[in-house]
């Protein structure tokens, strides 16, 4: 049996015993996590999600947390004031072991769910507060990022895609974070140039 499931924006074929590198999990090695985004099963029946697969589910134990392969990213203008900007980076990554695949009872396991390092705090998932109901509303269809200074339809569009729905992740966002997103992104220094982290600090206050 296989599922296709989703993580940090990409998506993975996957069977019981597969070593995988995903985007960096809030996870500590030894852990048990499961991944409920799946988008399909394979096997002796096929089973497609419109567009997720409802109780399914994908287990796995956390390996370790390790770094990618380092990235050379180099860009040059010629004009009459050139410049030229060399930067590395290495994604952080998270090594997990693939334990089960369920078909159904995901939702009932108990199994403490994937979560990106990045797109939620430890505090918020340990104890949500209870919202009142406009701002639950808000909550679930996520922040207008749009009102960031220079991001329009099409770069909420790259942002939402690659799970960033909220104030709140872009003002937690560290400088790996940040540097992760303009190479994944092509943003070529925005964030930064643009002061995304201290608008979005201000606009999730309130």
């Amino acid at each position: 049996m296989f599922a296709v499931m989703k993580t940090g924006g990409k998506q993975y074929k996957v069977q019981a015993g597969d070593m995988l590198r995903v985007e960096k999990l809030a996870a500590d090695a030894g852990e048990k996590i499961q991944f409920n985004d799946i988008l399909m099963l394979g096997g002796e029946t096929m089973t497609v999600g419109a567009p997720l697969v409802a109780g399914a589910a994908v287990q796995a134990e956390v390996v370790d947390q390790i770094k990618g392969e380092k990235v050379i990213h180099y860009v040059r203008r010629r004009r009459k004031h050139s410049s030229k900007r060399t930067k590395g980076h290495r994604q952080k990554l998270t090594l997990v072991k693939i334990t089960d695949i369920l078909a159904s009872g995901g939702d009932k396991t108990g199994v403490k769910a994937a979560v990106g390092a990045g797109s939620v705090s430890v505090a918020a998932v340990a104890a949500p507060k209870k919202a009142a109901p406009a701002k639950a509303a808000k909550a679930a269809s996520g922040d207008d990022l749009k009102v960031l200074s220079g991001v329009g339809p099409a770069l909420e569009k790259k942002l939402h895609e690659a799970g960033v729905t909220s104030f709140a992740q872009i003002a937690a966002w560290t400088p790996e974070d940040v540097a992760a997103f303009d190479e994944k992104l092509n943003f070529k220094g925005r964030i930064e140039r643009e002061g995304w982290i201290e608008q979005a600090k201000e606009l999730a206050k309130g």
